[in-house]
């Protein structure tokens, strides 16, 4: 028995590119296909969102001066573009995928359909959703809530590269102190960088769990579907 069933993956665009620092690193893309084709293995149902900054730091510089909409649309598309190249590597391990995007790009994609997204994770489609939520002044963060909320997704698993949530950066203060579980409240009084506001709101809103691990250590997605305690667990308020 799984103790998540169907799940929400969100991975920065930062994420891919590995100590490259920009671009899409392949061993590291190959490494979270792994980890997916596992949990697949094991029953569970997997969508995913992916960030751009990996992508779109290379015309940050350029964008800093740009009407924001327009930079807006550009970080949308470099999330296709690391969705296409994630789309590439399950594909390479076997696992049938399907990529859906929130702006029309249909040679490439499905334009999102609510209910064509949960009838493929029925049938063990891994889905990626890219293009944010289609609207500017949106993160990927907030995309991967409101993708999730509306897949009836278990949980929204957060892959970063540190432990789980710290009051501080964990890599800049080694006295970071680390929360095994915490509240949506208490994250959004402590300012903590889970994910952006309006994201942890929606999660708030809708009683929809959040776990942050670290996604760069074998096998801690399993670990955490097996039930094992992984990461950090943002939970309802007074629970």
């Amino acid at each position: 028995m799984l103790k998540y069933k169907r799940i929400l993956l969100k991975l920065s665009g930062e994420s891919l590119a590995g100590d490259d620092g920009y671009g899409i690193n392949a061993a590291m893309l190959d490494r979270y296909a792994e980890e997916i084709r596992k949990a697949r293995e094991m029953g569970a149902e997997i969508a995913l969102v992916i960030g751009g900054g990996n992508i779109f730091r290379g015309v940050s510089e350029a964008a800093a001066n740009m009407d924001r909409v327009q930079a807006d649309y550009m970080g949308m598309l470099a999330t296709v573009i690391n969705a296409i190249a994630f789309q590439d590597a399950l594909e390479r391990k076997g696992i049938f995928t399907r990529l859906q995007t929130a702006i029309k790009m249909e040679q490439m994609a499905e334009p999102f359909i609510r209910r064509r997204a949960i009838r493929h994770l029925e049938k063990g489609r891994v889905v990626i959703f890219g293009a944010g939520t289609g609207n500017p002044y949106f993160t990927t963060d907030t995309a991967a809530s409101l993708r999730a909320i509306e897949i009836q997704a278990d949980v929204i698993v957060k892959g970063t590269r540190v432990e789980g949530v710290y009051d501080s950066d964990p890599e800049k203060n080694p006295h970071a102190e680390f929360f095994p579980k915490i509240s949506y409240l208490d994250v959004i009084r402590k300012n903590l960088r889970v994910m952006d506001m309006t994201a942890i709101t929606l999660c708030r809103e809708n009683v929809l769990p959040i776990v942050v691990m670290n996604m760069n250590e074998e096998g801690n997605f399993t670990r955490l579907l097996r039930g094992e305690e992984v990461g950090s667990l943002v939970h309802a308020d007074g629970v």
